[in-house]
Protein backbone atom coordinates (compact mmCIF):
# COMPACT_ATOMS: atom_id res chain seq x y z
CA UNK A 1 0.00 0.00 0.00
CA UNK A 2 1.22 3.93 -0.42
CA UNK A 3 0.48 7.07 0.96
CA UNK A 4 -1.31 9.74 -1.17
CA UNK A 5 -1.13 13.15 -0.09
CA UNK A 6 -3.78 15.36 -1.56
CA UNK A 7 -2.32 18.96 -1.31
CA UNK A 8 -4.48 21.65 -1.51
CA UNK A 9 -4.27 23.23 -5.03
CA UNK A 10 -4.11 26.78 -5.76
CA UNK A 11 -7.11 28.00 -7.50
CA UNK A 12 -5.83 30.58 -9.32
CA UNK A 13 -7.11 33.74 -6.64
CA UNK A 14 -3.58 34.66 -5.13
CA UNK A 15 -4.86 33.28 -1.43
CA UNK A 16 -2.66 32.16 0.70
CA UNK A 17 -5.03 29.73 2.39
CA UNK A 18 -8.84 28.50 2.71
CA UNK A 19 -10.99 27.30 5.29
CA UNK A 20 -12.60 23.76 5.81
CA UNK A 21 -16.88 24.48 5.23
CA UNK A 22 -17.77 21.01 4.74
CA UNK A 23 -16.09 17.30 4.89
CA UNK A 24 -18.03 14.87 3.07
CA UNK A 25 -15.73 11.82 4.04
CA UNK A 26 -14.23 10.39 7.41
CA UNK A 27 -11.30 8.88 7.96
CA UNK A 28 -11.69 5.03 7.00
CA UNK A 29 -14.27 5.49 4.46
CA UNK A 30 -13.35 4.53 1.07
CA UNK A 31 -13.25 7.12 -1.98
CA UNK A 32 -13.37 6.68 -4.95
CA UNK A 33 -11.59 8.94 -8.55
CA UNK A 34 -13.64 11.92 -8.38
CA UNK A 35 -15.47 11.78 -5.60
CA UNK A 36 -16.42 14.69 -3.85
CA UNK A 37 -14.42 14.64 -0.57
CA UNK A 38 -14.35 18.41 0.86
CA UNK A 39 -15.71 21.79 0.52
CA UNK A 40 -13.18 25.10 1.03
CA UNK A 41 -13.79 28.52 1.14
CA UNK A 42 -11.95 31.45 0.25
CA UNK A 43 -12.66 35.40 0.02
CA UNK A 44 -13.83 34.87 -3.22
CA UNK A 45 -15.66 31.36 -3.62
CA UNK A 46 -16.91 27.95 -1.99
CA UNK A 47 -14.96 25.64 -4.26
CA UNK A 48 -15.69 21.48 -4.49
CA UNK A 49 -12.60 19.07 -3.66
CA UNK A 50 -12.48 15.94 -5.60
CA UNK A 51 -10.03 12.81 -5.32
CA UNK A 52 -7.75 12.88 -7.92
CA UNK A 53 -7.22 8.82 -6.78
CA UNK A 54 -9.34 5.94 -5.49
CA UNK A 55 -8.44 4.19 -2.11
CA UNK A 56 -9.51 4.80 1.67
CA UNK A 57 -9.02 7.89 4.18
CA UNK A 58 -6.50 7.73 6.67
CA UNK A 59 -5.97 11.34 7.50
CA UNK A 60 -7.75 14.72 7.50
CA UNK A 61 -6.29 17.90 7.95
CA UNK A 62 -9.18 19.29 10.24
CA UNK A 63 -11.97 20.33 11.46
CA UNK A 64 -14.11 22.26 9.75
CA UNK A 65 -13.75 26.01 10.16
CA UNK A 66 -10.10 25.42 10.25
CA UNK A 67 -7.95 27.59 8.02
CA UNK A 68 -5.28 25.03 5.56
CA UNK A 69 -2.34 26.72 3.81
CA UNK A 70 -2.24 26.30 -0.10
CA UNK A 71 0.31 23.35 -0.93
CA UNK A 72 -0.17 21.75 2.05
CA UNK A 73 -1.68 18.48 3.03
CA UNK A 74 -5.44 17.95 2.59
CA UNK A 75 -6.51 14.36 2.67
CA UNK A 76 -3.95 11.39 3.27
CA UNK A 77 -5.59 8.68 1.01
CA UNK A 78 -3.93 4.85 0.87
CA UNK A 79 -3.75 3.49 -2.35
CA UNK A 80 -2.99 0.02 -3.97
CA UNK A 81 1.00 0.24 -5.24
CA UNK A 82 4.27 0.20 -4.23
CA UNK A 83 4.82 3.14 -1.88
CA UNK A 84 8.91 3.52 -2.86
CA UNK A 85 7.27 3.38 -6.81
CA UNK A 86 4.14 6.37 -5.70
CA UNK A 87 6.68 8.54 -3.97
CA UNK A 88 9.12 8.47 -7.68
CA UNK A 89 6.05 8.85 -9.94
CA UNK A 90 5.12 11.63 -7.78
CA UNK A 91 8.25 13.50 -7.75
CA UNK A 92 8.74 13.25 -11.52
CA UNK A 93 5.36 13.50 -13.16
CA UNK A 94 2.73 15.63 -11.13
CA UNK A 95 -0.63 15.10 -12.23
CA UNK A 96 -3.54 17.15 -12.80
CA UNK A 97 -6.69 17.61 -10.75
CA UNK A 98 -9.88 19.13 -11.63
CA UNK A 99 -11.60 21.77 -9.32
CA UNK A 100 -15.00 23.53 -9.76
CA UNK A 101 -16.36 26.83 -8.32
CA UNK A 102 -20.18 25.95 -6.94
CA UNK A 103 -20.72 29.29 -4.66
CA UNK A 104 -19.86 32.51 -4.11
CA UNK A 105 -19.36 34.40 -1.30
CA UNK A 106 -17.90 38.57 -0.96
CA UNK A 107 -15.37 40.50 -2.15
CA UNK A 108 -14.62 42.72 1.20
CA UNK A 109 -18.16 42.96 2.73
CA UNK A 110 -21.31 40.87 2.51
CA UNK A 111 -24.44 42.93 2.87
CA UNK A 112 -28.47 42.78 4.23
CA UNK A 113 -30.25 41.79 0.69
CA UNK A 114 -27.02 34.04 -12.44
CA UNK A 115 -26.41 31.04 -15.93
CA UNK A 116 -24.11 28.72 -16.82
CA UNK A 117 -21.60 26.62 -15.19
CA UNK A 118 -18.51 27.91 -14.90
CA UNK A 119 -15.54 25.82 -16.34
CA UNK A 120 -13.60 23.49 -14.74
CA UNK A 121 -10.21 25.16 -13.66
CA UNK A 122 -6.62 22.75 -13.84
CA UNK A 123 -4.81 22.92 -10.96
CA UNK A 124 -1.87 20.69 -9.67
CA UNK A 125 -1.92 17.27 -8.03
CA UNK A 126 0.16 14.34 -6.70
CA UNK A 127 -0.12 11.38 -9.47
CA UNK A 128 -1.60 7.89 -9.13
CA UNK A 129 0.97 5.01 -9.60
CA UNK A 130 -1.88 2.76 -10.64
CA UNK A 131 -5.53 2.26 -10.16
CA UNK A 132 -6.53 0.15 -7.89
CA UNK A 133 -6.91 -3.52 -8.49
CA UNK A 134 -10.97 -4.60 -10.21
CA UNK A 135 -12.90 -5.92 -7.53
CA UNK A 136 -15.32 -9.28 -8.04
CA UNK A 137 -18.56 -7.78 -7.31
CA UNK A 138 -20.21 -4.83 -7.80
CA UNK A 139 -20.63 -2.04 -5.24
CA UNK A 140 -23.77 -0.13 -4.44
CA UNK A 141 -23.89 3.04 -5.87
CA UNK A 142 -23.06 5.70 -3.69
CA UNK A 143 -25.77 8.24 -2.63
CA UNK A 144 -26.35 11.26 -4.49
CA UNK A 145 -24.86 14.31 -2.51
CA UNK A 146 -27.68 16.68 -2.60
CA UNK A 147 -26.85 20.53 -2.53
CA UNK A 148 -28.47 22.44 0.14
CA UNK A 149 -27.80 25.08 2.89
CA UNK A 150 -27.53 24.04 6.54
CA UNK A 151 -31.03 25.64 7.21
CA UNK A 152 -32.63 23.66 4.67
CA UNK A 153 -30.60 20.53 6.01
CA UNK A 154 -31.97 21.01 9.63
CA UNK A 155 -35.16 21.43 8.61
CA UNK A 156 -35.47 18.33 6.15
CA UNK A 157 -34.15 16.56 9.70
CA UNK A 158 -36.79 18.10 11.56
CA UNK A 159 -39.43 17.60 9.06
CA UNK A 160 -38.16 13.39 8.96
CA UNK A 161 -37.47 14.30 4.90
CA UNK A 162 -34.99 12.56 2.92
CA UNK A 163 -32.87 15.12 0.88
CA UNK A 164 -32.02 12.61 -1.76
CA UNK A 165 -35.94 12.27 -2.03
CA UNK A 166 -36.46 15.98 -3.08
CA UNK A 167 -36.22 16.99 -6.39
CA UNK A 168 -34.88 20.49 -6.53
CA UNK A 169 -37.22 23.02 -9.28
CA UNK A 170 -33.90 24.54 -10.34
CA UNK A 171 -30.76 23.92 -10.73
CA UNK A 172 -29.35 20.87 -8.47
CA UNK A 173 -29.41 23.11 -5.15
CA UNK A 174 -32.51 22.16 -2.43
CA UNK A 175 -34.49 24.67 -1.33
CA UNK A 176 -37.10 25.74 1.16
CA UNK A 177 -39.59 26.39 -1.76
CA UNK A 178 -38.49 22.83 -2.51
CA UNK A 179 -39.43 21.67 0.64
CA UNK A 180 -42.88 22.96 0.40
CA UNK A 181 -43.34 21.59 -2.32
CA UNK A 182 -42.28 18.34 -1.78
CA UNK A 183 -44.56 18.23 1.46
CA UNK A 184 -47.53 19.44 -0.54
CA UNK A 185 -47.05 16.10 -2.85
CA UNK A 186 -46.66 14.42 0.57
CA UNK A 187 -49.55 15.33 2.03
CA UNK A 188 -51.44 13.88 -1.04
CA UNK A 189 -49.88 10.51 -0.24
CA UNK A 190 -50.73 10.56 3.46
CA UNK A 191 -47.36 11.92 4.54
CA UNK A 192 -47.73 13.79 8.00
CA UNK A 193 -45.07 16.36 9.33
CA UNK A 194 -44.09 15.95 13.00
CA UNK A 195 -46.48 18.36 15.26
CA UNK A 196 -44.62 21.86 14.63
CA UNK A 197 -45.13 22.81 18.22
CA UNK A 198 -42.77 19.94 19.55
CA UNK A 199 -39.90 21.55 21.57
CA UNK A 200 -36.44 21.36 20.61
CA UNK A 201 -33.30 20.88 22.07
CA UNK A 202 -30.55 23.39 22.45
CA UNK A 203 -28.06 22.79 19.52
CA UNK A 204 -24.80 24.94 19.12
CA UNK A 205 -23.58 25.72 15.47
CA UNK A 206 -20.29 26.79 14.82
CA UNK A 207 -20.10 30.01 12.43
CA UNK A 208 -17.88 28.87 9.49
CA UNK A 209 -17.86 29.64 6.07
CA UNK A 210 -19.93 32.56 4.47
CA UNK A 211 -21.57 32.87 7.73
CA UNK A 212 -18.14 33.93 9.41
CA UNK A 213 -17.30 36.29 6.78
CA UNK A 214 -20.65 37.96 6.96
CA UNK A 215 -19.94 38.60 10.95
CA UNK A 216 -16.26 39.32 10.15
CA UNK A 217 -17.38 41.73 7.48
CA UNK A 218 -19.88 43.29 9.31
CA UNK A 219 -18.27 43.83 12.50
CA UNK A 220 -15.31 45.61 10.48
CA UNK A 221 -17.85 47.65 9.02
CA UNK A 222 -19.06 49.11 12.23
CA UNK A 223 -16.11 48.93 14.14
CA UNK A 224 -14.59 51.08 11.82
CA UNK A 225 -17.41 53.57 9.83
CA UNK A 226 -19.24 56.18 11.62
CA UNK A 227 -22.93 55.79 9.94
CA UNK A 228 -25.35 58.06 9.98
CA UNK A 229 -28.54 57.04 8.37
CA UNK A 230 -31.43 59.40 6.83
CA UNK A 231 -34.70 58.37 6.21
CA UNK A 232 -37.42 60.33 3.82
CA UNK A 233 -41.10 59.29 2.87
CA UNK A 234 -41.31 59.27 -0.95
CA UNK A 235 -44.79 59.71 -2.60
CA UNK A 236 -44.36 56.75 -5.41
CA UNK A 237 -48.34 56.69 -6.12
CA UNK A 238 -47.56 57.82 -9.84
CA UNK A 239 -44.15 56.19 -10.27
CA UNK A 240 -46.49 52.70 -9.61
CA UNK A 241 -49.12 53.73 -12.26
CA UNK A 242 -45.82 53.98 -14.71
CA UNK A 243 -44.66 50.91 -13.91
CA UNK A 244 -48.04 48.94 -14.34
CA UNK A 245 -48.26 50.72 -17.66
CA UNK A 246 -45.03 49.69 -18.68
CA UNK A 247 -45.65 46.06 -17.31
CA UNK A 248 -48.85 45.85 -19.33
CA UNK A 249 -46.52 46.35 -23.09
CA UNK A 250 -43.67 44.72 -21.90
CA UNK A 251 -44.02 41.91 -24.78
CA UNK A 252 -41.55 39.34 -24.17
CA UNK A 253 -39.24 41.61 -21.68
CA UNK A 254 -39.21 40.86 -18.16
CA UNK A 255 -41.45 42.15 -15.58
CA UNK A 256 -40.60 45.33 -14.21
CA UNK A 257 -39.88 45.93 -10.20
CA UNK A 258 -39.74 48.86 -8.02
CA UNK A 259 -35.89 48.01 -8.44
CA UNK A 260 -34.92 49.26 -12.29
CA UNK A 261 -36.54 52.77 -11.76
CA UNK A 262 -35.06 53.47 -8.66
CA UNK A 263 -31.62 52.97 -10.20
CA UNK A 264 -32.44 54.98 -13.08
CA UNK A 265 -33.30 57.70 -10.48
CA UNK A 266 -29.64 56.72 -8.04
CA UNK A 267 -27.89 57.19 -11.37
CA UNK A 268 -29.39 60.15 -13.01
CA UNK A 269 -28.98 62.18 -9.40
CA UNK A 270 -25.13 60.51 -8.15
CA UNK A 271 -22.96 62.87 -10.63
CA UNK A 272 -24.47 65.83 -8.48
CA UNK A 273 -23.16 64.03 -5.19
CA UNK A 274 -19.98 62.58 -6.46
CA UNK A 275 -19.23 61.90 -2.61
CA UNK A 276 -21.64 59.35 -2.59
CA UNK A 277 -20.50 57.46 -5.48
CA UNK A 278 -17.27 56.50 -4.11
CA UNK A 279 -14.59 54.05 -2.20
CA UNK A 280 -12.81 55.16 1.31
CA UNK A 281 -9.39 53.81 1.57
CA UNK A 282 -9.62 54.97 4.97
CA UNK A 283 -5.19 53.08 5.48
CA UNK A 284 -4.11 55.14 3.02
CA UNK A 285 -6.27 57.96 4.00
CA UNK A 286 -7.70 58.33 0.04
CA UNK A 287 -11.61 58.80 -1.21
CA UNK A 288 -11.81 57.13 -4.90
CA UNK A 289 -15.03 59.02 -6.46
CA UNK A 290 -16.05 57.13 -9.29
CA UNK A 291 -17.17 58.46 -12.56
CA UNK A 292 -19.36 54.95 -13.51
CA UNK A 293 -22.11 53.63 -10.82
CA UNK A 294 -21.12 49.97 -10.59
CA UNK A 295 -24.00 49.50 -8.32
CA UNK A 296 -24.25 46.65 -5.57
CA UNK A 297 -27.48 44.90 -5.09
CA UNK A 298 -27.41 43.05 -1.98
CA UNK A 299 -29.18 39.67 -2.27
CA UNK A 300 -30.49 36.75 -0.14
CA UNK A 301 -29.30 33.15 -0.70
CA UNK A 302 -29.18 30.26 1.03
CA UNK A 303 -25.95 30.09 1.62
CA UNK A 304 -26.39 33.80 3.33
CA UNK A 305 -26.30 37.23 2.33
CA UNK A 306 -24.19 38.50 -1.11
CA UNK A 307 -23.77 41.31 -2.95
CA UNK A 308 -23.53 41.10 -7.28
CA UNK A 309 -22.70 44.32 -8.64
CA UNK A 310 -24.81 45.60 -12.06
CA UNK A 311 -21.32 47.11 -13.83
CA UNK A 312 -21.81 50.96 -15.52
CA UNK A 313 -25.41 50.61 -14.36
CA UNK A 314 -25.65 54.53 -15.45
CA UNK A 315 -25.66 53.03 -19.36
CA UNK A 316 -28.42 50.78 -18.71
CA UNK A 317 -32.38 51.59 -19.54
CA UNK A 318 -34.67 49.61 -16.99
CA UNK A 319 -35.62 46.85 -19.63
CA UNK A 320 -31.69 46.25 -19.32
CA UNK A 321 -31.25 46.80 -15.57
CA UNK A 322 -34.83 44.35 -14.81
CA UNK A 323 -32.39 41.81 -17.31
CA UNK A 324 -29.46 42.20 -14.97
CA UNK A 325 -30.99 42.13 -11.73
CA UNK A 326 -32.72 38.96 -12.67
CA UNK A 327 -29.73 37.12 -13.79
CA UNK A 328 -27.53 38.17 -11.02
CA UNK A 329 -29.92 37.48 -8.17
CA UNK A 330 -30.78 34.00 -9.81
CA UNK A 331 -27.00 33.29 -10.06
CA UNK A 332 -26.21 34.37 -6.65
CA UNK A 333 -29.10 32.16 -5.38
CA UNK A 334 -28.07 29.06 -7.48
CA UNK A 335 -24.27 29.91 -6.31
CA UNK A 336 -22.92 30.40 -9.54
CA UNK A 337 -22.00 34.23 -9.19
CA UNK A 338 -18.59 34.57 -11.26
CA UNK A 339 -15.93 36.26 -8.99
CA UNK A 340 -15.88 39.34 -11.54
CA UNK A 341 -19.58 39.90 -10.83
CA UNK A 342 -18.74 40.20 -6.88
CA UNK A 343 -16.83 43.58 -5.77
CA UNK A 344 -16.17 46.91 -6.84
CA UNK A 345 -19.24 48.38 -6.13
CA UNK A 346 -19.69 51.92 -5.94
CA UNK A 347 -22.56 51.85 -3.84
CA UNK A 348 -25.19 50.05 -2.82
CA UNK A 349 -28.94 49.05 -2.55
CA UNK A 350 -30.64 46.24 -0.08
CA UNK A 351 -33.81 45.80 -0.10
CA UNK A 352 -36.37 43.65 1.59
CA UNK A 353 -39.36 44.02 -0.63
CA UNK A 354 -42.78 43.20 0.32
CA UNK A 355 -40.92 41.92 4.13
CA UNK A 356 -39.66 45.82 4.51
CA UNK A 357 -40.62 47.65 7.43
CA UNK A 358 -41.33 51.74 8.41
CA UNK A 359 -37.34 52.03 8.02
CA UNK A 360 -34.28 50.13 7.98
CA UNK A 361 -30.67 51.68 9.16
CA UNK A 362 -28.23 49.67 6.63
CA UNK A 363 -24.87 48.55 7.13
CA UNK A 364 -22.57 50.10 4.26
CA UNK A 365 -20.56 47.94 2.15
CA UNK A 366 -17.26 48.73 3.49
CA UNK A 367 -15.49 50.31 1.36
CA UNK A 368 -17.84 52.18 -0.06
CA UNK A 369 -19.30 54.82 1.57
CA UNK A 370 -23.22 55.08 1.42
CA UNK A 371 -26.02 52.60 0.84
CA UNK A 372 -29.59 52.98 0.15
CA UNK A 373 -32.73 51.14 1.63
CA UNK A 374 -36.36 51.59 -0.07
CA UNK A 375 -38.82 50.11 2.25
CA UNK A 376 -42.24 48.74 2.00
CA UNK A 377 -44.52 50.47 -0.28
CA UNK A 378 -47.92 51.00 1.73
CA UNK A 379 -51.43 52.86 0.99
CA UNK A 380 -52.59 56.02 3.16
CA UNK A 381 -54.41 58.99 3.29
CA UNK A 382 -53.04 62.24 2.42
CA UNK A 383 -53.89 65.65 2.29
CA UNK A 384 -53.68 67.08 -1.33
CA UNK A 385 -54.51 70.30 -0.50
CA UNK A 386 -58.21 70.60 1.26
CA UNK A 387 -58.77 67.13 -0.58
CA UNK A 388 -58.20 63.70 1.34
CA UNK A 389 -56.73 61.02 -1.02
CA UNK A 390 -55.82 57.57 -0.92
CA UNK A 391 -51.37 57.54 -1.64
CA UNK A 392 -48.94 54.74 -2.55
CA UNK A 393 -46.17 56.19 -0.14
CA UNK A 394 -42.42 54.67 0.54
CA UNK A 395 -40.08 55.39 3.14
CA UNK A 396 -36.39 55.39 1.68
CA UNK A 397 -33.40 55.05 3.56
CA UNK A 398 -29.80 55.54 3.03
CA UNK A 399 -27.02 55.05 5.35
CA UNK A 400 -23.28 57.22 5.06
CA UNK A 401 -19.73 57.31 6.28
CA UNK A 402 -19.89 60.37 7.83
CA UNK A 403 -15.77 60.36 7.63
CA UNK A 404 -17.01 61.52 3.87
CA UNK A 405 -20.46 62.39 3.42
CA UNK A 406 -22.47 65.13 5.73
CA UNK A 407 -25.86 65.23 6.52
CA UNK A 408 -26.72 68.04 4.46
CA UNK A 409 -25.07 66.10 1.50
CA UNK A 410 -27.49 62.91 1.98
CA UNK A 411 -30.58 64.89 2.54
CA UNK A 412 -30.05 66.97 -0.07
CA UNK A 413 -29.11 63.43 -2.49
CA UNK A 414 -32.96 61.80 -0.90
CA UNK A 415 -34.77 65.37 -1.92
CA UNK A 416 -33.04 64.60 -5.57
CA UNK A 417 -33.93 61.26 -5.63
CA UNK A 418 -37.36 62.02 -4.22
CA UNK A 419 -38.34 64.98 -7.03
CA UNK A 420 -37.42 62.10 -9.71
CA UNK A 421 -39.50 59.12 -8.31
CA UNK A 422 -42.62 61.60 -7.28
CA UNK A 423 -42.24 62.77 -11.17
CA UNK A 424 -40.97 59.51 -12.75
CA UNK A 425 -41.63 61.41 -16.60
CA UNK A 426 -38.23 63.27 -15.55
CA UNK A 427 -36.65 59.58 -15.49
CA UNK A 428 -37.10 59.25 -18.95
CA UNK A 429 -36.56 62.90 -20.22
CA UNK A 430 -33.02 63.81 -21.67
Amino acid sequence: MARFNFRLPDIGEGISEAEIVAWHVKVGDRVEEDQQIADMMTDKATVEMESPVSGTVIELAGEVGDQVSIGSTLVVIEIEGEEEAASEIAAETPGEAVIEPVAVAVESVSHPELSTKPEPLPVRAEPVEARPAPVESVPAEPARHVLASPAVRARAQDLGIDLAQVKPAEGDRVRHADLDAYLRYAAGQGYHAPHASRARADEQIKVIGMRRRIAENMAASKRNIPHFTYVDEIDVTELERVRADLNASRGGRPKLTMLPLLIVAICRTLPDFPMLNARYDDEAGVVTRSGRVHLGMATQTDAGLTVPVIRDAQDKNIWQLAAEITRLAEAARASKLKPEELGGGTITVTSLGPLGGIATTPVINRPEVAIIGPNKIVERPVFQGDDLVRAKLMNLSISCDHRVVDGWDAASYVQALKKLLETPVLLFAD
